[in-house]
């Protein structure tokens, strides 16, 4: 007989969710006059514009470099150019040498923490989660330790303060948040870094969309204090900005010492972020401020007729609990778990969304009433449909 399957680190964890939600569509018609409303996946399915485009097709034709290896913490030139508009954009000092490029924010996430955890680590990370932050602590044998928000979706520092231990080696944050949309204030980030310093351990913050921050200026100041290499981490995605999903291109923000030590694993995985994806960043981040405005107006107009549009399901019982960059996380009126409501909407109504069970722990009673709706790829005319049908939804 055969033996039975050994434990394994994937075996830790949960199977991927969006492949997950992908399979509801299988074997499902969806008709001309009500085709599917996809709001299950937050990254781009637009190409990049068309001028990076050019310039991408220029570098493969011309540029030998992008088809070899690169350096392993990145483009010398990329990392430079974060350096400079990080410290301008957060009035803070960052200094080239304390950036890394990565293969998509998720490496990033993947670096970091394996730099710093151990078999025996406990990292805290709010709930609801990132499905991806959470996979990957499993699989690499670390503790999470849920951190409970309060009503209004942020982090609750009073309780982060009794869960940190011996132990403890981390305390993540996303914001804006994924999946909730919530941005979280200067004054709550201030306090989790001001914890961490106090506690000895680091706080790893993933500002994947931060281009699409509501608020003008800089989302916070923690790089204001000239100690911030001691106990911060700042992670950052070139996916959402300039639509680069499939180039997978990221950065991390941290102490030189801890890069050298994040080298080790980069070059064990990968070896080097790809190197046409590092240049069409660069030349994102040199020659589309003006577009990337306007990517960020329109994303900010949808979330504006998420809110304005929200009071028919409002009516209907359902609860806006959050919105922001790509999301809405939103709580349902019905008798049933979000798994089995977010398989109906699909064959219900032509709406796939993700349930919030997929970013909560096992037998979260909140989970099983919430749902993620990422909006960034639909229009404010497709929202209005989406809102149209949800409120003709029985269940």
């Amino acid at each position: 007989m055969p033996r039975p399957p050994a434990p394994s680190r994937t075996g830790a964890t949960f199977a991927p969710p969006i492949p997950a939600a992908r399979r509801w569509l299988e074997g499902v018609e969806f008709p001309a006059h009500r085709p599917l409303i996809n709001v299950s996946q937050a990254a781009p399915v637009a190409p990049p514009p068309q001028a990076l485009r050019a310039e991408m097709a220029r570098l493969v034709c011309e540029d030998p470099t992008v088809h070899l290896y690169g350096a392993v913490l990145g483009l010398p030139a990329l990392r430079a150019q974060v350096a400079e508009q990080f410290s301008h954009a957060y009035g803070g000092t960052i200094e080239a040498s304390q950036v890394g490029i990565t293969s998509g924010c998720n490496e990033a996430f993947a670096a970091v923490m394996s730099c710093l955890t151990d078999q025996n680590a406990e990292v805290l990370v709010p709930v609801p989660w990132y499905f991806n932050h959470k996979m990957w602590l499993d699989m690499a044998g670390v503790r999470v330790v849920p951190l409970p928000c309060t009503p209004d979706l942020l982090p609750d520092l009073a309780a982060a303060r009794q869960l940190i231990t011996p132990a403890t080696r981390a305390i993540v944050m996303v914001t804006p948040n994924n999946p909730t949309g919530v941005e979280y204030p200067p004054a709550l980030l201030a306090g989790f870094a001001a914890l961490a310093r106090e506690a000895g351990v680091y706080l790893v913050v993933d500002e994947t969309y931060r281009d699409f921050h509501s608020q003008t200026g800089a989302p916070h100041g923690l790089f204001h204090n000239a100690q911030w290499p001691d106990h911060l981490v700042q992670l950052y995605s070139f996916s959402k900005a300039y639509r680069l999903t499939g180039h997978r291109v990221g950065a991390v923000v941290a102490d030189a010492g801890l890069l050298r030590e994040i080298e080790k694993f980069l070059d064990t995985v990968t070896i080097c972020p790809t190197p046409l994806g590092q240049q069409a960043a660069l030349w994102g981040m040199t020659h589309l401020q003006s577009w990337l405005a306007e990517e960020r107006a329109e994303v900010l107009a949808r979330r504006g007729a998420i809110e304005s549009g929200f009071a028919p399901l409002a009516a209907k019982g359902w609860r806006l609990l959050g919105c922001g960059a790509y999301f809405a996380y939103v709580e349902h009126p019905f008798d049933m778990d979000a798994d089995t409501l977010g398989q109906r909407l699909v064959r219900e109504a032509g709406i796939l969304a993700l349930p919030a069970t997929m970013f909560t722990p096992e037998g979260d009673k909140a989970g099983r009433r919430q749902l993620r709706i990422a909006f960034a790829n639909i229009d404010c005319a497709t929202i209005a449909q989406m809102f149209d049908r949800l409120s003709a939804f029985e269940g």
